[in-house]
């Protein structure tokens, strides 16, 4: 018996259905909230009342509303800038109301799903705006018979899997995507056969256990692994429990879609420097592996996956980079020494090859294909409030970025579009958007960022659909 998985998510050019006109005026005043409250109303379908979606500072519910998913605690203080109103969409026609009265009124609407934009741009602004949020639109078909299943963009990943889980234990891959309203939807996955049994390990060295030499044989043999299985590197810096002092720990967390024995084996081969030994394997289904990854125990019920609620929320941010070439051991040495320097900052190495590196880079607007061994992500995360430790963490993090440009791409120093990063430039929309936006975008899209920004001004000449890192569009 077999079940199915995602194979990949395929990122599509922007499509939107608009022709935007003029919707410049200054967006301003108590008489604009009145006003775009007013046409929300006027526009609202009596079937679907847009009425009971709407929340204004003057509700009392507002305040939980928002910050309902605020994932990052850097953007919920009392300094953050607040929405004039939200929005929490409850049919497609709010949508559409929402974007007609939004360019009647010049007013910036912000979109948030899930809340997880690493910088906040879904729900804050520095010019008026407003939030529509689109967490109560939830919608799971799963079509076993033609292995095919329909989702809700802004359905958590989470209630993905579960409604696999009771139709068929089901995984999948994006296919395609309905627009509404210059809004993705729904995207139609195509789902494919994985094992019944796949097989997970986390398996932590130190320093003091070997952890150079077995990084380095890790980033030389990574991404010519069979594509059946990922292995992801973390490094942070903990306390050896050897000399007491800080040391820095390589943590291999891996999933491999088959049993044990095999895993072993290829393992023996690839990797002996991890000696990796039958105790370290988890055999279990491919949604217990979820868990596995997001630190549940396996055995936990799957349906723990459905509390949105997450386990811990901080202050973080997040950095990215890609890795062309092994790091020479003098090279991870350094590395070694500067995050023992830094303490708080942690990297994740995800590696590529495998199906990635089939894929054209040109195919599709996510470039970074063959030629990038890993992506980098930088992340610290802390608890205490107050600008003093949110400034001492972020530069920590800002420096182990600087520290580890001798060993990542070049011209441009590629980044993650899914790891938002401000520090690589942020967009006004004005005069000079494509400007801006280029600092931001080539290191995004590579060659694909010329294509991108010709299909938005063609389909969005007025920019309505914008935020501090869109697509910009060329004013003529």
């Amino acid at each position: 018996m077999e079940i199915l998985r995602l194979k990949k998510f395929s990122l599509l050019s922007i499509l939107l259905l608009l022709s935007i006109t003029s919707w410049r005026v200054t967006a301003t005043s108590d008489n604009l909230h009145g006003d775009f409250l007013q046409c929300l109303l006027s526009y609202s379908q009596p079937s679907h009342p847009i009425s009971q979606a709407i929340f204004t500072p003057k509700n009392s519910s507002y305040s939980s509303v928002l910050q309902a998913y605020i994932r990052n605690l850097r953007f919920n203080t009392t300094s953050t800038p607040k929405p004039l109103l939200i929005i929490t969409a409850l049919h497609e026609s709010h949508i559409q109301t929402a974007i007609i009265c939004a360019r009647k009124h010049g007013l910036q609407m912000k979109i948030r799903s899930g809340g997880h934009n690493y910088e906040g741009i879904s729900y804050v602004s520095e010019v008026p705006f407003f939030v529509l949020d689109m967490f109560n639109l939830r919608f799971i078909d799963v079509d076993i018979k033609n292995e095919t299943a329909w989702v809700r963009l802004e359905q958590p990943w989470e209630n993905f899997t579960i409604a696999f889980l009771k139709k068929a234990k089901l995984m999948a891959s994006q296919l395609g995507f309905v627009l509404q309203w210059a809004l993705v939807v729904t995207l139609v996955f195509n789902l494919v056969r994985v094992p019944e049994t796949v097989t997970v390990f986390r398996v932590r060295r130190t320093l003091e256990e070997n952890a150079t030499e077995i990084v380095d044989q890790w980033q030389h043999v990574v991404e010519r692994l069979p594509q059946e299985l990922f292995i992801r590197l973390g490094l942070d810096v903990v306390n050896s429990t050897q000399t007491g002092k800080k040391t820095v720990r390589a943590t291999f967390i891996s999933l491999f879609l088959g049993d044990s024995h095999k895993l072993l084996s290829i393992m023996n081969e690839s990797l002996p420097k991890l000696g990796l030994v039958q105790s370290d394997c988890i055999e279990t289904s491919w949604v217990q592996s979820v868990l596995f990854w997001t630190h549940f125990p396996v055995g936990t019920p799957e349906e723990i996956l459905l509390d949105r609620t997450p386990q811990s929320l901080t202050f973080y941010k997040i950095k990215s980079d890609y890795v062309k070439k092994p790091i020479p051991k003098d090279g991870l040495d350094f590395i070694w020494k500067r995050m023992i320097e830094l303490e708080r900052p942690t990297m994740a190495f995800n590696p590529y090859g495998g199906r990635m590196a089939e894929i054209p880079s040109t195919a599709v607007p996510f470039p970074h294909r063959a030629g990038n061994i890993w992506k980098i992500q930088y992340s610290a995360d802390w608890n205490e409030p107050g600008d003093d430790a949110a400034n001492r963490y972020i530069n920590a993090t800002r420096k182990l970025y600087n520290y580890m440009t001798p060993f990542v791409s070049k011209n441009p120093r590629e980044a993650f579009f899914n790891y938002i990063d401000l520090d690589l430039g942020i967009n006004h929309n004005g005069k000079d958007s494509y400007v801006e936006g280029k600092a931001y975008g080539i290191k995004y899209f590579l060659g694909n960022f010329n294509r991108l920004v010709k299909i938005k001004t063609e389909v969005d000449p007025e920019n309505f659909f914008r935020n501090e890192q869109s697509i910009p569009v060329i004013f003529y």
